[in-house]
């Protein structure tokens, strides 16, 4: 008889561990992946700038290929663990690597930032849903920004490359007959930031002549480690 409600008891214990594991909620996720941040993680992009100033008649395109390295952990003025993020640009792919400038990113709560050229600015909030927004220039002196995400978790495709697992942030749109505004930035799991489309344009009124105004494309080429 002890011997049956021995087993009967196990028989218990194990039905309860069993439900309740299969009733608890999963674990939740961040996608933290999407930043790309780990230490020797490279990625190469192709970048076509075009500077627009007509009062003296400049329309100049510049190539290049800019290479992004994360580098070495540090303490910010915070006391946050950052990291470096270092950039290299050359002409051509036959020519050196020059290094260029230096930023940091960092992962605060659910927040990634960069800091560009001075400026902190927040790059994804996770974890990212069709409902998240938030203002990029909440920590620097620049006026705000509200981003938002499209295309969570799509595959894309680009220089042949497949990525599985990708998104978009949308940060900037605006049309008149003498703006043009459009800005966004696409990112891969494991890999960061895949490509960014900038133009800030002013036209002659209501014509497609570009009076004065900025375009910046990055395409990605390649990723690593070093």
């Amino acid at each position: 008889m002890k011997r049956i409600k021995l087993i009967s008891t196990i028989v218990l214990i194990v039905t309860v561990v069993i439900f309740t594991s299969c009733n608890q909620d999963p674990a939740p996720q961040f996608h933290y992946e999407y930043f790309g941040l780990k230490e020797g993680r490279y990625v190469i992009y192709d970048v076509v700038e075009v500077e627009h100033d007509d009062a003296i008649q400049v329309h100049d395109t510049t190539l290049y290929q800019l290479k992004t390295v994360w580098g070495g952990e540090y303490i910010d003025n915070e006391g946050r663990t950052a990291r470096e993020f270092k950039r290299y640009k050359r002409d051509t792919p036959g020519d050196p690597w020059i290094y260029t400038d230096l930023w940091t990113g960092v992962y605060d709560g659910i927040r990634a930032e960069l800091t560009e050229e001075n400026q902190r600015i927040i790059k994804l909030v996770f974890a990212p849903t069709l409902l998240k927004q938030w203002n990029a220039n909440a920590y620097n002196i620049m006026g705000e920004k509200d981003c938002y995400y499209r295309d969570i978790h799509d595959d894309t495709t680009i220089n042949n490359v497949q990525f599985d697992s990708t998104l978009v942030v949308e940060i900037d749109e605006f049309t008149s007959l003498t703006d043009t505004v459009r800005n966004y930035e696409g990112y891969a799991k494991n890999v960061g930031l895949i490509y960014k489309h900038f133009v800030d344009n002013y036209y002659q009124f209501a014509s497609s002549t570009v009076i004065l105004g900025t375009e910046v494309y990055y395409t990605y080429l390649e990723h690593g480690m070093e």
